[in-house]
């Protein structure tokens, strides 16, 4: 005799039945019951998503906004030089190493200013006042690219 299978909905259990060329079927299946189950989750992954989004849109200042915002274009910039070093090569290498570290320590220093800026941290920068952060942030730019600009030759 087949072992019994438990059913998924109510806990019961059932013998397969048999049917007329001897092969024995199941008499519940679970599949529907796994659809249901990534069904939730796929709306509870969703619905986490969009209360992120949701608490982020409503609590971030606007600075601190612009700010990020600057630094996904960042990320985009320094992904396509990257894309681009890959697929169509890398002849003045230099340049290369330039634009994307220019781009990489745009995106560090940006993430300082954010840090500095951030309501949440002035415990942690008494000192520090919103506008020295902006200047120091102007400084260490101007002072990356020359940098980098003297680095293509």
């Amino acid at each position: 005799m087949a072992p019994k299978r438990a059913n998924a909905r109510d806990g019961t259990t059932s013998t397969p039945a048999t049917t007329q060329a001897g092969v024995a079927t199941a008499g519940t299946t679970p599949a529907p019951v796994l659809k249901a189950q990534k069904t939730t989750a796929n709306q509870n992954y969703s619905s986490v998503v969009t209360n992120i989004v949701d608490h982020y849109l409503d609590t971030t200042p606007q600075r601190t906004k612009l700010i990020d915002a600057f630094m996904a274009f960042l990320v985009v910039a320094g992904a396509l030089q990257f894309a681009y070093c890959v697929l169509a090569g890398n002849y003045p290498f230099n340049a290369f190493l330039s634009g994307f570290s220019s781009t990489v320590g745009q995106f560090v220093l940006t993430a300082s200013l954010r840090i500095q800026t951030t309501e949440a941290n002035k415990s942690d920068f008494p000192a520090v006042s919103p506008e020295r952060a902006f200047a120091d942030y102007i400084v260490c730019s101007l002072i990356l690219h020359f940098f980098c600009i003297n680095f293509i030759n």
